[in-house]
């Protein structure tokens, strides 16, 4: 259980409706619920919604932070599909898409087709476990444990992959939000929180990312004081206090309600 909890690590600390909130909150209760109760088969499926929800999230930062990009990552899909996509207004969305046909958009960020077929192969895997074959196909902790520690491996993976675009969205962030007197929050905390990471559907390893960019590579800029000070922010707020892994625990919903 306690390395299934890594997977929150992996999952935004903030979303755009207390429904998105709500739906993954259910998910994890729905996951830890069967785990405890040995339930092992029921767990997998939980913690595979999970799983496609970080996936979800990771292509919705490519839209944001790369839109022409993930424009011609819909190259292939039908007409209203491509329009449904460029149209989407949440993360989930990509779930009307054939899970196969959205894994695709992943070589947007050099996952090849090799990684991308070994992702797909987890959808074999729920698909097994979730119809009714006749088959348990994780009936001890052991195998669904085993199965959890491949699903973090793939999603530590995506996650890497997905590095460069976060750095671009945090370089962006600093680029336009650095004057105190016209940003929407003086306050830089607040900028961070609510505009970067509330608007990014950011994780703790993403925000991880963010705290490592170079900075230096501003030294020259005329506003390098007000970045430093929105960096610092950063680190004053969100640097993980237990880098092994934490329980799931996002901004609260009633506060990303009244963002939008």
């Amino acid at each position: 259980m306690e390395e299934a909890a890594e997977l929150g690590n992996y999952l935004p600390l903030s979303f755009k409706s207390p429904k998105e909130q709500e739906y993954i909150e259910f998910l994890w209760d729905s996951f830890e619920t069967n785990y405890t109760h040995g339930k092992y088969q029921f767990a997998f499926l939980a913690y595979h919604m999970l799983t496609m929800s970080f996936v979800y999230f990771n292509i919705w930062q490519i839209k944001q932070t790369e839109p022409k990009d993930f424009a011609m990552g819909l190259i292939g899909f039908g007409k209203d599909v491509e329009k449904s996509l460029l149209e989407a207004t949440s993360p989930f969305v990509f779930s009307t898409v054939n899970e196969r046909s959205i894994l695709r958009v992943l070589k947007l960020i050099d996952c090849d087709n090799s990684k991308i077929g070994t992702y797909a192969k987890l959808l074999d895997d729920r698909n097994d476990t979730a119809h009714p074959n006749g088959n348990i196909f994780f009936s001890t902790q052991a195998a669904l444990d085993t199965k959890i520690t491949e699903i973090l491996r793939i999603v530590d993976e995506i996650q890497s992959h997905s590095k460069p675009v976060i750095e671009h969205c945090y370089r962006e962030f600093l680029l336009q939000n650095h004057a105190p007197d016209e940003r929407e929050y003086p306050d830089a905390a607040d900028q961070i929180r609510e505009v970067l990471i509330h608007g990014n559907y950011l994780s703790q390893e993403d925000i991880e990312i963010c705290l490592g960019f170079d900075l230096g590579s501003f030294a020259a800029h005329p506003q390098y004081k007000n970045m430093s000070e929105l960096h610092d922010a950063l680190l004053a707020k969100y640097v993980s206090d237990d880098e092994s892994g934490a329980a799931y625990q996002p901004v609260a919903a009633d506060s990303a309600a009244r963002r939008r």
